[in-house]
């Protein structure tokens, strides 16, 4: 078998080396046979890499011109050095383009069709899962979004304005890529959040030996400040610290109205596997 018909495998089907000597061996040399045998088993090769988790990959964002509205992706892989790969880049590229264009957050269906079969092939020519986890569309009804993208595309913000302009937004989307706050305001803090953090503070306080009434302030001003550190527009803007961004917003005749962020992989369980279980396990295998 020349090494030429191995070669021409390899560049026509983005599989490895020994992959590809064995199907030109079952295939008895002929390049076309051989492509047309792996092909039949690529679905199947894709199923097997479905199973492993995929929680690293990138993020990314497009908002149109007008700021009017934009969307915002999360496509995972299994390592760094694939999310890195320029074919999948290109595929996230793609996806961000079709949910931009059909305004589509379901992701199901936001798949059906070429964007499903271009994972498939990418799975099979990388040898990783790859996903598309999650996608975000945020409107601006009067006002703008603006996006901030972190350097490594791992974290990715859109920002909501009512009034105001893109570059505005887009300093707040970079402040909530830094700070990370739960909510836009006090008032949007979910009861059960409080609770629990009120549940916190009252053991905590309780403690102390001081009076129930001194008690009752103590754990009104952390809760006071519970919200404040969590609240975006309560938060000391990063780029000034002297100014809240609810502060910097208003100076700007603006409010923030909601915000989207996506940091890869949060919320994710990696399976932790022991290496000596493992080579443990295959030896048994």
């Amino acid at each position: 078998m020349s090494a030429a018909l191995v070669k021409e495998l390899r560049e026509r089907t983005g599989l490895g080396l020994l992959e590809c000597k064995k199907a030109l061996a079952e295939a008895g040399g002929d390049v076309e046979k051989a492509i047309e045998e792996l092909r039949k088993s690529s679905g199947m090769k894709a199923a097997k890499k479905a199973g492993r988790t995929a929680a690293d990959g990138v993020v990314a964002t497009r908002v149109a011109e007008d700021g009017s509205y934009g969307v915002v992706v999360e496509v995972n892989s299994e390592t760094d050095f694939v999310a890195r790969d320029a074919g999948f880049l290109a595929f996230v590229g793609k996806v961000v383009e079709a949910a931009f264009t059909n305004k589509q957050t379901d992701v199901a269906a936001l798949m059906e069709g070429e964007l499903e079969s271009d994972r498939e092939g990418l799975v099979q020519k990388i040898g990783e899962n790859i996903g598309v986890r999650r996608v975000e569309l945020v409107t601006a009804d009067a006002g703008v979004v603006g996006q901030y993208v972190h350097g490594n595309n791992r974290i990715a913000v859109l920002v909501e304005l009512k009034g105001g302009d893109q570059d505005l937004a887009k300093d707040v989307a970079m402040h909530v890529a830094a700070v990370n706050p739960r909510v836009v305001s006090p008032a949007d803090m979910p009861e059960e959040t409080i609770a629990k953090e009120k549940e916190i503070y009252t053991a905590q306080a309780a403690e102390s030996g001081k009076p129930a009434e001194i008690i009752e302030k103590m754990i009104g001003g952390r809760v006071k400040k519970f919200l404040a550190e969590n609240s975006l527009v309560e938060q000391a803007f990063v780029k000034d610290p002297d100014v809240t961004v609810g502060k910097l917003v208003a100076n700007a005749g603006a409010e923030v109205v909601s915000f989207a962020r996506f940091e890869v992989g949060e919320g994710i369980e990696v399976e932790k596997i022991d290496f000596a279980d493992e080579v443990a396990a295959q030896l048994k295998g």
